[in-house]
């Protein structure tokens, strides 16, 4: 069985995901990826995918790895080499959520955006 909050995580990439409306090939590579090193099954995986546009990414209740998880966050908006503005919108959102002040979540964005290129 999945480990219910690494799978509320992947629910939330997958939303990210979609964030700008599409999920790119590239962006569907990386989400199986992560999903086969977290052990979701590959049936589950397409259900998900299949209803990405539904979801409503879900604010983690563990705010331990807060930066981990902006970090991966970000992994899968470059996956397909545009970050686009939704997507770092929702992840300036989610931040904020997290506990991080504006001014914080911009200098890990964009420090981490800086690191990736």
């Amino acid at each position: 069985m999945v480990d219910p909050v690494k799978l509320e995580h992947f629910r939330n990439l997958v939303s990210l995901s979609v964030a700008d409306g599409k999920i790119e090939e590239v962006e569907k590579r990386s989400l199986t990826r992560i999903a086969t090193s977290l052990g979701i099954p590959g049936d589950r995986l397409q259900v998900m995918l299949s209803h990405a546009h539904e979801y409503i990414y879900l604010v983690p209740q563990n705010t331990k790895d807060r930066e981990k998880q902006l970090q991966e966050m970000i992994d899968i908006a470059l996956v397909d080499g545009d970050f686009a503005r939704s997507e770092r919108e929702l992840i300036k959102s989610i931040a904020h959520k997290l506990g991080f002040t504006h001014t914080e979540a911009e200098a890990i964005i964009d420090g981490y955006v800086a690191r990736r290129a």
